[in-house]
């Protein structure tokens, strides 16, 4: 047996120890149900799907991860096995920007996985820059977090290897409804307030006509003591009309603002000073993106056809203070990079359910082609001594290098569920077609020295396979298989290393779903196998470099439960428990780091809470833990970095554990009555830290002890 056949057994048979024993008494009584079409299967995510799906999945609704005291996109994140979400750190250190990994993979920006609004790419170019240093949507705006892990890279992509994160945001509602709310933070470390204010109307008409206004903001100071703001408006106006019973039409437009100053990192000996502090004044983060898109969907019951069009443009901009090294060591220079981003895809999608001698069938044909640009400019000053007191705002900035960019993919995948017995079998392909190109320009002194202009063509046939056993009405089991695809960014074709590729990854699953009365489990084993990474090496300057890391693995054990106590006593009634534990093991496999792990991800990342409800009253407590991660420096200098290094940004991590708690009063028996929340995160003032890197790299403390409270009405 080879070591992968060995890694995923013990696993596999742990999924089989989890589920209980009772699970095996229903199996008499198993009504095995006839193939349901699903079509979207991101559409309306529900208890029901993740049962059906045939792979790691997680949905969160509003109501569980308000009653776990969840403030802001991070925090709900956190509530999903496998994803690890950084801290606000280098340039991605504002609440403008977030950095999520799955299953120990690249964390910053959030370049691998596909995460999406309503099903709309988030990231300001799917292809050619699908990162997240603008996240443009806040938690006050989203209704349901639906995480699939694994077998989804046949109908989405690209950047798959990481799973697709859909946040679903309010729906339409039938009855007309206000609702009001504002949440505020307070930093127990200095005071600084922040303030969460959200709004919702809507409503729908007899005649199948129907609106909705959303708009959720967050505006104030963190908890670092200086450079630490943010502001932000996220908007969204949504139409829809109920054709006839089978048939709507949807709109939705979406406009985001924000901006975010970056407190940046600290080094080892500020760091010890004072851990809040920031060096940094002049480091800031900004951004805007607007959005339409509409939407048919027929749905007959057996005849099931969607067709999403959208267009989406973006611009970001910041400033980053750069430190210069040799004949300029001890002065600096302040650097500017404005980008303009623009995208426009349509996606048709047709299913059919059908027979075919014992088995049914859900056949699934669809198509995106997706059509984008870039503009970008890198900018800096001249050095300057920050002593002179000079405010680098005033001083020219001179462009050293501007990109356009442009890709034009055409993506085709095919699936077919097919149902026989107790079985599901689910064959599928995808194939993308992409074309990328960059015209670079380099200038010194407003002076060009450089003009290239790389393009690149891809050809990628992706091959998925999935397999589910329902063994009772509560209770099943599943396998899969994938490949995943990132295609070459930008970024990399703007880079001086020459020999660089596309990514591919194949991803492996076995686990079980159980959905019982009071009680439902999740337990996967999962295996990535990358072929070639590619890694973005830095010097301390920033001056980045995109080169070739090698092969890595991605191997681990993902789990979550949840057990309503009221089905032990009676006294218990209203009292439920949760947990997630997450066991990730992600190594090089080649180069000068071989054998060793990843960068800036936890093995062991877990929580624990409770949950009471009693009669207007609701108390929730929760432990989260992670174990250490590390920083440990470019594999191209074969020195693995244990010790911190002087600059913070090198070195081992340390683990952490925080304690939340939360109160809130909510009149059962009035639905419109007002809700009050109060809470503590990090009840204890546990200090910990994480370090980045990049541009404004170096140590950051993470969030000391901070009181919530949040009130909220609705009509």
């Amino acid at each position: 047996m080879s070591n992968r056949n060995k890694a995923l057994k013990a696993p596999l048979l742990a999924a089989v120890a989890l589920i209980p024993a009772h699970g095996f008494a229903q199996d008499a009584d198993t009504t095995l149900t006839p193939i349901v079409l699903t079509g979207n299967w991101l559409d309306q995510p529900n208890e029901e799907k993740i049962f059906n799906h045939a792979g790691a999945r997680t949905i969160i609704e509003r109501k569980a991860f308000e009653e776990r005291g969840v403030q802001d996109i991070r925090d709900a994140l956190n509530q999903i096995p496998g994803v690890q979400v950084q801290e606000s750190n280098g340039t991605g250190g504002s609440d403008v920007s977030l950095n999520l990994g799955v299953r120990g993979l690249a964390s910053r920006l959030s370049p691998r996985s596909t995460v999406l609004m309503d099903g709309i790419p988030l990231s300001y170019a799917p292809y050619g820059q699908p990162q997240l240093s603008l996240f443009p949507l806040t938690l006050g705006n989203v209704d349901t977090v639906d995480v699939v892990r694994g077998a989804g890279s046949v109908r989405y992509g690209p950047q798959n290897v990481g799973g697709i994160i859909n946040f679903v945001t309010h729906p339409i509602p039938d009855d007309p409804t206000v609702r009001f709310g504002s949440g505020t933070e307070i930093a127990g470390n200095n005071g600084h307030v922040k303030a969460t204010p959200t709004f919702f109307v809507g409503g729908t008409n007899d005649d199948g006509l129907g609106a909705a206004l959303l708009y959720s903001g967050i505006h104030g100071e963190g908890f670092r003591d200086s450079n630490d703001r943010t502001d932000i408006d996220d908007l969204i106006l949504k139409g829809k009309y109920e054709i006839s019973d089978t048939d709507t039409l949807g709109i939705q437009y979406h406009h985001y603002s924000g901006e975010g100053k970056m407190p940046g990192g600290l080094t080892s000996a500020e760091y010890a000073d004072e851990p809040y502090q920031s060096t940094r004044r002049w480091d800031d983060f900004s951004g805007r993106r607007n959005d339409i898109s509409l939407r048919y969907q027929h749905n007959d019951g057996e005849n099931n056809f969607e067709v999403l069009a959208y267009y989406v443009n973006s611009f970001r901009g910041s400033h980053v203070e750069q430190q210069g090294t040799g004949a300029n060591a001890g002065l600096y220079r302040l650097t500017s990079a404005p980008r303009e981003y623009e995208y426009f895809g349509i996606e048709p999608r047709y299913s059919r359910l059908f027979e075919l001698g014992d088995t049914d069938h859900e056949l699934t044909v669809g198509y995106r082609f997706l059509w984008e640009e870039s503009s970008e400019v890198a900018a800096r000053t001249a050095f300057y001594d920050r002593a002179t007191g000079v405010d680098p705002r005033g001083l020219p900035m001179g462009t050293y290098q501007t990109s356009d960019g442009g890709t034009t993919a055409h993506a085709f995948y095919i699936d077919d569920k097919i149902k026989i017995g107790n079985w599901t079998v689910t064959p599928g392909a995808r194939y993308e077609l992409i074309s990328t190109h960059n015209d670079i320009t380099n200038l010194t002194g407003g002076v060009v020295t450089d003009v290239s202009n790389p393009e690149v063509e891809a050809r990628e046939l992706l091959p998925t396979l999935s397999v589910a056993y329902q063994v009772n009405d509560a209770w099943s089991v599943f396998g899969n298989v994938g490949v995943s695809f990132g295609p070459q960014q930008y970024s990399h074709l703007a880079s001086t290393t020459d020999g660089l590729h596309p990514e591919k990854a194949t991803t492996y699953e076995i686990g079980t779903h159980y959905q019982g009365d009071g009680f439902s489990a999740e337990l996967t084993a999962f295996y990535i196998d990358f072929d070639e990474e590619l890694y973005l090496g830095r010097t301390i300057v920033g001056e980045g470099i995109w080169t070739n890391l090698g092969a890595t693995k991605h191997q681990g054990i993902e789990a979550a439960t949840q057990y309503d106590m009221g089905g032990i006593a009676p006294w218990l009634e209203g009292l439920s428990i949760y947990a997630t534990y997450t066991y990730t093991e992600a190594t090089y496999e080649a180069g000068g780091f071989k054998g060793q792990d990843l960068p800036f991800y936890s093995r062991h990342v877990g929580s624990i809470g409770a949950s009471y409800c009693y009669e207007d009253w609701i108390v929730n407590a929760d432990v989260f833990a992670q174990s250490g991660q590390h920083s440990p420096g470019n594999p191209d200098s074969g020195t693995y970095v244990r010790d911190e290094d002087a600059t913070g940004r090198l070195g081992d991590i340390p683990g952490y554990g925080i304690v939340n708690l939360r109160v809130a009063y909510q009149t059962e028996d009035q639905k419109n009555a007002p809700k009050f929340v109060f809470g503590v995160k990090n009840l204890f003032d546990n200090e910990y830290f994480t370090r980045s890197t990049d541009n404004n790299g170096g140590k950051f403390a993470g969030q000391p002890r901070t009181f919530f409270l949040n009130a909220s009405v609705a009509f």
